[in-house]
């Protein structure tokens, strides 16, 4: 099991999630967060402190396939360098330790209108 955080997140600048994370494996990208699979250690604490409901666990995806395009983009997010990096995050231990916002998305969520998930 894992946590993802899908559509509804784009273009929202509440960031409750990330205070309550107790590994900070939640990063932030410029227009969405993305949870990493491999930190995170299914506390769930995240879920009930998004105020749009955007983070889900991944096993919900399997019907929803809205909800499985972000369960793969959030996979992307660290396996793949992302527009403008030659190397992939990968699983660097905590989002702290790259300085703060990693200030990129993947093509998913940059391509996606503006304005939200709408």
């Amino acid at each position: 099991m894992a946590y993802v955080i899908g559509a509804d997140c784009i273009d929202v600048t509440d960031r409750a999630c990330l205070d309550v994370c107790p590994v900070d494996c939640i990063y932030v990208g410029e227009r969405k967060s993305y949870i990493n699979a491999n930190e995170c250690i299914d506390c769930g604490a995240c879920e009930p402190e998004c105020p749009v409901g955007a983070i889900f666990v991944d096993r919900t995806a399997r019907s929803d396939p809205d909800r499985a395009a972000f369960v793969a983009d959030s996979h992307a997010f660290f396996a793949e360098p992302l527009p403008g990096r030659a190397e992939p995050l990968g699983d660097p231990g905590g989002a702290g330790k790259l300085g703060g916002e990693i200030g990129l998305d993947t093509p998913l969520v940059g391509d996606h209108p503006q304005g939200g998930a709408g």
